[in-house]
């Protein structure tokens, strides 16, 4: 009853024309900002922050929330588009989402990351709503042990998701190891592979790592392959909607990244990167053809945009 009352009064502060207006305003300023390549969620909120402080507490917090999930959706955005991820959990997304837009189904691809990232966020809000204080028991209960283990699954499931020569998987997870002992020691405080150099203290950053594999990259595919030309693409605007088949293919996806995402987001340390990954790998599991993967199938972005935004 104290849940049912809670929620009643929740959203009779939320659903208010002012506050509404916050939360649209929010998801718009995220998701315009969130779209630029390399910036995520959090640096999103701290560019923004100074937009709510001359709001009351009740309407900032709501707009942050909204700026925190546009800016989450406008990482799928640019991955998708440009192969080039806003954020580590947009990762795989580049995967099929971007391949889905060379095969001219760039429009279908955004509309499912956007209606799969609405109802997995609905869903799981509503979990934590009902589940907060048994999930914060589980979350306060990890150790040690309960780390390592989600490195190591971390680990297997870059293997998993690796496309072609497992050696190469193992290869780059050890050189994505080396780059991440890079910066400072969190047990003594000391420096490691930092060569003298300042801007190493904090370790490497995401943002030019990933603006270095993904946005370099395609750059210098493109430079290098003159029959990778740029092909104009129009269609009408009724089929950037998805259609009848992609919807029929997309719901499990997104109900299986869903409860995927609501389960390891409360872990600490896994969150909406970890739940991506996982929701991948899983859909390549239980796909009739896995062949498809990697070519453009719309699973590979409704699960983990699903999954990421449960997480979130």
């Amino acid at each position: 009853m104290d849940l049912l009352n809670n929620l009643a009064l929740g959203f009779s502060v939320a659903l208010t024309p002012a506050n509404l207006g916050f939360a649209l305003l929010g998801c718009l300023v995220g998701s315009l900002v969130g779209v630029l390549p390399g910036i995520g969620p959090v640096p999103t909120v701290a560019i923004l922050l100074p937009l709510t402080f001359y709001l009351d507490p009740i309407s900032g917090l709501i707009m942050l929330a909204g700026i925190f999930y546009g800016a989450q959706y406008g990482g799928s955005t640019t991955s998708i588009l440009v192969n080039m991820p806003g954020e580590t959990s947009s990762v795989v997304t580049c995967i099929d989402g971007h391949q889905m837009a060379r095969q001219g189904r760039a429009g279908p691809a955004l509309a499912i990351a956007a209606l799969g990232s609405l109802f997995a966020g609905t869903v799981s809000t509503a979990i934590i709503a009902w589940a907060a204080p048994p999930l914060a028991k589980v979350g306060l209960s990890f150790g040690a042990p309960e780390y390592f283990s989600l490195l190591v699954l971390g680990l297997i499931a870059a293997v998993v998701l690796a496309h072609g020569s497992v050696i190469k998987a193992v290869a780059m997870i050890i050189l994505g190891l080396v780059l991440g002992m890079v910066g400072t020691d969190g047990n003594t405080g000391g420096t490691r592979f930092t060569f003298g150099l300042t801007m190493l203290v904090d370790g490497i950053g995401f943002v030019p790592l990933a603006i270095g594999v993904f946005g370099l990259g395609e750059v210098i595919a493109n430079l290098l392959s003159p029959e990778r030309s740029r092909i104009v693409i129009t269609q009408r605007f009724r089929d950037l909607w998805p259609s009848r088949e992609e919807f029929r293919q997309s719901w499990p996806a997104v109900l299986r990244g869903t409860a995927l995402g609501s389960i390891l987001g409360v872990l600490p340390g896994g969150g909406a990167t970890l739940s991506a990954f996982a929701a991948y790998a899983l859909e390549k599991k239980v796909a009739k053809d896995p062949s498809r993967f990697g070519k453009g199938a719309i699973e590979g972005v409704a699960a983990p945009e699903s999954a990421n935004n449960a997480g979130a």
